[in-house]
């Protein structure tokens, strides 16, 4: 058995406690983040090897196919894990301080925001500066409708349709049409 020291404020952040977002560690990893988003996001339709190159450097773990619609936004890039054929459309946030996992065929309308960040509840939590995040998991074959906003820690299962302006606070079941502020099953799809 060995000795294992403190953990880094990056451990706390992708194992869900409360981490310091100001430690030189996690402010450059964002840094390097903006910078290739700066450049992804002034490319044009007809650079597709530049886009295929940042993306392949701002998010290693991904599939075949992935398609990001510019302007696109995320904390870090490296916390998320994409599937085969995954489309992004315009001006889709995500902000990726827990681990975000998307699967194979998912289609992700304009101005979608995915949030795993957050903040602790108790104010001088809040006021010391610290922050927490929570894991997002979307599973195979999900349409999320433009405009949805998914919060940290939900699930969305395997074949469902997030409504658009949805607000998704609690997990949504495979196979199931949902929408709404909160959003609800609707119904369940054939």
């Amino acid at each position: 058995m060995g000795i294992t020291g403190p953990r880094t404020e990056k451990e706390k952040m992708l194992g869900g406690e409360l981490y310091d977002p100001l430690d030189p560690e996690l402010v450059a990893e964002r840094r390097r983040a903006r910078l290739l988003l700066h450049e992804y996001n002034a490319t044009r339709d007809d650079q597709p090897g530049d886009r295929d190159r940042l993306l392949r450097e701002l998010i290693p773990r991904q599939g075949e196919r992935l398609w990001i619609e510019p302007p696109f936004h995320c904390d870090y890039g490296g916390n998320l894990a994409l599937g085969d054929r995954v489309y992004f459309n315009f001006d889709c946030v995500v902000l990726d301080v827990a681990p975000i996992r998307i699967g194979s065929r998912v289609l992700v309308g304009p101005a979608v925001q995915i949030y795993a960040a957050t903040h602790p509840l108790p104010a001088a939590e809040r006021r010391a500066g610290l922050e927490l995040g929570r894991g997002i998991t979307i599973g195979d074959d999900v349409w999320i409708g433009g405009g949805a906003i998914l919060c940290p820690g939900v699930r969305v299962g395997d074949g469902s349709v997030i409504g658009a302006g949805s607000v998704v606070t609690r997990d949504v079941p495979d196979g199931v049409m949902a929408a709404g502020n909160p959003c609800r099953v609707i119904r369940r799809l054939p």
